[in-house]
C-alpha cells in the first residue's frame, strides 16, 4: 500500500465520521457536506439526489419524534474500502443505540468520488438488517 492510498483511506474514514457525527447531532448541513453535489442517499426504498434534496428529506421527519427518544448514536464497526483511482467503493457495518439500547443495525453500501473539495459520497445505500421490536424509529421496510 502506498502513502497516497493510506491518505485516501484516512480521508474516507474522516468523511464517514463526519456524516455519522453530524447526523447524530442533528447537524444536517454538516452531514450533507459529506456528499458530492449530485450525490444520492438511498434508504427505505427512496432515493434523494443532490445536497438540497438530501437535506430536505433528513430535515423533515415523517412523524413527530417519540418523547422517549432523547439521543441517537450510530457506531461504525467493520469497514472495507476498495480504491480505484478517483473513485472507491465501500461497505461499512453500523449499530444504532438509542434510549432503549441497541435500536437497529445494518450496513452502508457506498460509492465515493474524489472531488475538488476532497473525497465525497457519490451514492450511499442504507440497508437495515435488523430492528428491535421496541425501536424508537418507525418500522423500516423489510428487504
Amino acid at each position: 500500500m502506498t502513502i497516497e492510498e493510506m491518505l485516501d483511506r484516512e480521508a474516507i474514514r474522516l468523511l464517514m465520521a463526519t456524516y455519522t457525527i453530524n447526523g447524530d447531532r442533528g447537524r444536517i448541513d454538516g452531514l450533507v457536506d459529506a456528499f458530492a453535489d449530485d450525490g444520492i442517499l438511498e434508504f427505505s426504498g427512496e432515493q434523494s439526489r443532490g445536497r438540497s434534496a438530501i437535506a430536505q428529506r433528513l430535515g423533515t421527519p415523517d412523524r413527530p419524534r417519540d418523547p422517549q427518544h432523547s439521543f441517537t448514536r450510530h457506531n461504525l464497526t467493520s469497514s472495507l474500502v476498495e480504491l480505484a483511482g478517483e473513485t472507491a467503493t465501500g461497505r461499512t457495518y453500523f449499530q444504532v443505540m438509542t434510549d432503549i439500547g441497541l435500536d437497529h443495525h445494518g450496513h452502508y453500501a457506498d460509492r465515493f468520488e474524489r472531488t475538488g473539495a476532497g473525497w465525497r459520497i457519490a451514492h450511499r445505500q442504507v440497508r437495515i438488517d435488523w430492528q428491535s421490536p421496541d425501536s424508537l424509529y418507525p418500522p423500516f421496510p423489510k428487504r
